[in-house]
């Protein structure tokens, strides 16, 4: 199982996005962060559909 995928804000007022407890990227707009965890979850669905 993947681990779980989630953005978080920060104090800044930006936002990071998380693979577990990793934080991947930091510094984006809500928007920015949540396309950009769109975008991962896209990518883990299709190597799934791929091994299946």
């Amino acid at each position: 199982m993947s681990e779980m995928i989630r953005v978080r804000p920060t104090q800044d007022g930006t936002y990071t996005v998380y693979r577990g407890m990793t934080a991947l990227i930091s510094g984006l707009t809500r928007l920015q962060a949540e396309r950009y965890e769109a975008s991962i979850a896209r990518q883990q669905q299709g190597l799934v559909t791929a091994g299946a």
